[in-house]
């Protein structure tokens, strides 16, 4: 087992097998989450693990848990996976590529002829891109207590219907409590969806910790008035103060560069008339920093700029928050274990921050976690040129079966 290496060959042909469910219209994917699509995925991930010796069960929330025995059925499972649905416009990799990586790690050792002590499991995780169903990582947020089963399965998508009703639809309404059972630790395999590797010219990210953020939904309150007789000085209009609203948010991004963002999106105005000033604007706002006191004084500024604003505007607020995720350190032990595992296989490796969130934030929470990266063209993701070597892919997932078989024995 000494610097084993995975099927890179295999793992490609599966991976560009299942990018061909949902196809885009761009070369990516669309397998949103509950969808048809998603299920075909789903079903073809579930064949192939099936023939590897895995059985299968479905949690509360539809989170499908896909496990092969280990010489020791009293010790904890080693943990790995990640999501099969994806953006609307979404790339081939993104969430696939650690499910894919997790059942080349068990086809490795089955070529093998090795039995970990500790049973292994591949979890895929349901809804985690949060574009169909909000918020995102909605099965693992259920599963880690952060946010309540009953509350998940009432949420729509824009055509009413329910997650309930959709897991229902597809048999995934499991009789598995969607909560942690005990797991010795835990491994995501993932694109970086930045550009740090590739400009560094590094082969592996050792992911210790991830950025946090907050999601906001935020209201602007004006008086509708007809475009052409009402005078620009006594207009109550909130798309006046949305435009310093901007450029303060931007600027206090700046000021805590480099790592700090802030993402504006999802711009709405009511009514939709393009002759009337807006009686309301919503937007969202997606702000991250590492540091979770940074965050915090990022989050009293950005409402100190928003009230400011809309004083100086005469027009009204009201600020959502609609997601808190607080930074994550991983664990040592298993940031060692990865560590251990890239130097035994002679890969540029390189300890790393995420700046995306992952399932595998809710699962630090119980268990000991990390991430492994890999490098993707231009550092692009949700997006359908997303992109990745074959060498690229064969490499995170050798790392990941050095790394399991590590934690497993």
């Amino acid at each position: 087992m000494s610097a084993a290496r995975v099927d890179g060959d295999r793992l490609w042909s599966r991976l560009m097998e299942m990018a061909e469910i949902g196809p885009g219209i761009a070369g990516g994917s669309n397998r949103q989450a509950l969808s048809d699509e998603d299920k075909a995925g789903r079903d073809l991930f579930m064949g192939w693990a099936a023939d590897a010796g895995c059985t299968f069960e479905f949690d509360e929330i539809g989170n499908l848990f896909a496990t092969r025995p280990g010489s020791n059925p009293d010790l904890p499972p080693v943990m790995t996976g990640s999501h099969l649905d994806t953006q609307p416009t979404g790339g081939r990799f993104d969430g696939v590529y650690g499910v894919l990586g997790g059942l080349e790690v068990i086809e490795t050792l089955n070529d093998l002829g090795v039995t970990t002590e500790a049973p292994l499991e591949i979890v895929v995780w349901t809804n985690e891109e949060g574009s169909r169903f909000q918020p995102s990582m909605m099965g693992s947020a259920v599963w880690g207590g952060a946010l309540p089963l009953e509350q998940a399965l009432k949420h729509e998508d824009f055509d009413g219907k329910s997650v309930g009703e959709e897991l229902k639809r597809l048999g995934w309404d499991g009789e598995l409590a969607a909560r942690p059972r005990p797991y010795t630790a835990a491994f995501e395999l993932h694109i970086e969806q930045g550009p740090i590797l590739e400009a560094d010219a590094i082969e592996i990210g050792i992911v210790t910790a991830v950025q946090g953020f907050r999601w906001y939904t935020v209201e602007l309150g004006g008086h509708p008035a007809h475009a052409g007789p009402t005078p620009m000085d006594v207009r109550k209009d909130p798309a006046r103060a949305l435009g310093d609203i901007l450029s303060g948010v931007y600027a206090l991004a700046a000021e805590h560069s480099p790592w700090a963002r802030a993402t504006f999106a999802q711009f709405r105005s009511e009514p939709i008339s393009p002759n009337t000033i807006p009686e309301k604007i919503t937007f969202s706002l997606d702000m991250r920093n590492p540091d979770g006191d940074t965050l915090l004084a990022m989050d009293a500024s950005m409402r100190d700029i928003v009230s400011a604003q809309v004083e100086r505007h005469g027009v009204s607020t009201a600020i959502h928050v609609d997601t808190d995720s607080p930074p994550v350190v991983f664990h040592d032990d298993c940031i060692a274990a990865v560590e251990a595992s890239v130097e035994e296989l002679g890969f540029s490796h390189k300890r790393m921050v995420s700046g995306a969130g992952h399932d595998a934030c809710y699962v630090a929470a119980h268990y000991p976690t990390s991430m492994i990266f890999v490098p993707c063209d231009e550092g692009l993701s949700h997006n359908e040129a997303e992109n990745i070597s074959i060498e690229q892919a064969e490499r995170g997932a050798s790392v990941l079966l050095g790394a399991v078989r590590r934690m497993a024995g």
